[in-house]
């Protein structure tokens, strides 16, 4: 049997703002300084979900489209589409919905809901097309 990889992506947006409340404004702003104002700013956000497996003989497929757009759609794009991601329960604790943590967020809901045939390889959260956080497998 082969494997291989493969990449799916979908986009939406989405808000976010850097902020630490155990923090003054005035340290906020030195450490985020515009991220950090009231009340946040948004982006077009890309994120691309790699998945790798062995190829399926019969259907020479990873994993099937649809239900990995499903698994995408239900615990990614569906609860993160046009929402203020510091809302997120992952952000409850005051971490900050940064690119790097968003990525780790997405692996931590997708990972455990693909079935046993396949493995996620890798989490790309873009914010635009300059600014984008990998997070894989270790």
């Amino acid at each position: 049997m082969s494997r291989s990889s493969l990449t799916r992506a979908v986009e939406f947006p989405a808000g976010h703002r850097y902020y630490r409340d155990d923090w003054d404004p005035a340290r906020n702003e030195a450490a985020f300084g515009p991220c950090s104002r009231a009340p946040g700013h948004g982006h077009n956000y890309r994120i691309e979900i790699t998945v790798r497996g062995d190829v399926d003989p019969e259907t020479g497929m990873i994993i099937d489209l649809a239900f990995l757009d499903r698994l995408i759609h239900d615990h990614v794009k569906g609860p993160m589409d046009h929402a203020f991601l510091n809302d997120l329960p992952e952000f409850s604790d005051g971490a900050i919905p940064t690119t790097e943590n968003l990525a780790r967020v997405v692996w931590d809901r997708l990972e455990p809901a693909l079935p046993s045939s396949c493995s996620l390889e890798q989490v790309r959260v873009l914010e635009d097309r300059n600014l984008w956080a990998d997070y894989r497998s270790q």
